[in-house]
């Protein structure tokens, strides 16, 4: 670890005044990374994922490629979720395929209980060698939230509809209200795992909820996200809530004890203002843009950085996460623009 820490994104998540926008990006260890690529001719996500020294090495990457404010930690929203039974497998081109599928109450009620320890020490050596020797920046953990890792596991891979999940919620609530409950008190017991090994902020992905209608949320997700966010209160860390498409719960989102709202390219930072949003904003440039001419990117990033300064506090970041086909030197590019152009504007 470097002699100077750099803790510029930490004061921007408690909404301190900073000397420059600070910056990190969703997927940015892996996928568009040549060094990444070499490395998954040879192993899997999860064969990664299980060896601490190859795991810091892809989470560290963007750090020292791009020069980015944080680091987040390089592994998948499914990783706890072998503790509980469930039969997962990342296949190319498809992502998360469960072979055991929820379909009842007792499929629920056979999930087991997540141990960090015994489950996923390996997620805690990773954390544990990148805090204490490698990284010069905060890492950032983080946790699928119960409904978007509920649609996996009743849908039995991605889905474009979330029909069986929305079918169970809306014929068994009681069914639904256990599952919400033990996936709950999973991701509490799991992210404080996580930061007791040296994760310094904490990001709950809520990726699908915004498939679902405000009362929808309101009834049948928020209430688990509000002890999620609760219990997490008590560690002292910045808690950051993200989803995509989920414009209309913003104002739901807000009401939880969270610390910083991050926000898609749908919405921008004045909206969420506009809606009374009062906490740190993060986001939310559409990853798309990174694939057009410098000129387009830097003219869309540099609006971003302006609204940020007048509406923050403000951490950049993109609207979703980077894609395989975005160029790594766009990516360094552009984080050098928003320290410098912040700084002096």
């Amino acid at each position: 670890m470097g002699n100077t820490f750099n803790d510029t994104i930490l004061k921007a998540f408690r909404g301190e005044k900073t000397e420059h926008t600070p910056v990190w990006y969703m997927r940015q260890a892996g996928r568009s990374q040549p060094e990444y690529r070499k490395l998954k001719e040879k192993y899997s996500l999860f064969e990664i994922t299980h060896q601490p020294e190859l795991c810091a090495y892809v989470t560290r990457l963007p750090v020292e490629n791009y020069g980015v404010d944080a680091a987040i930690l390089y592994k998948d929203i499914m990783s706890p979720l072998p503790a509980l039974g469930v039969d997962v497998e990342i296949k190319k081109g498809i992502g998360p395929v469960i072979h055991n599928p929820i379909q009842s109450r007792q499929d629920v009620e056979r999930l087991g209980e997540i141990d960090p320890q015994s489950d996923v020490p390996y997620v805690l050596d990773t954390i544990r060698l990148l805090t204490e020797e490698q990284l010069n920046v905060p890492l950032i953990g983080f946790s699928g939230a119960p409904f978007t890792l509920a649609s996996y596991m009743i849908e039995g891979g991605p889905s474009k509809n979330y029909h069986k999940t929305k079918s169970l919620m809306y014929s068994d609530e009681e069914t639904w209200f256990l599952l919400m409950d033990k996936l709950a008190s999973m991701i509490i017991t799991y992210v404080k795992s996580q930061i007791k090994a040296g994760a310094r902020a904490i990001q709950i992905f809520d990726s699908w909820g915004g498939a679902l209608h405000a009362p929808d949320y309101r009834k049948y997700i928020k209430p688990s996200m509000d002890r999620i966010f609760r219990e997490l209160r008590n560690e002292n860390v910045p808690l950051i809530l993200f989803g995509v498409g989920a414009r209309h719960l913003i104002t739901e989102w807000d009401d939880l004890p969270i610390d910083v709202l991050g926000l898609d390219w749908r919405t921008s930072i004045k909206e969420a203002r506009d809606l009374g949003v009062k906490k740190p904003l993060q986001g939310n440039l559409d990853p798309a843009v990174l694939l057009s001419d410098w000129e387009v990117i830097e003219e869309r990033a540099k609006a971003i950085i302006d609204e940020g300064k007048q509406y923050g506090p403000h951490i950049f970041n993109l609207g979703h996460g980077v894609t395989p086909e975005i160029e790594p030197e766009t990516l360094k590019k552009l984080t050098t623009l928003i320290h410098t152009y912040s700084k002096t504007n």
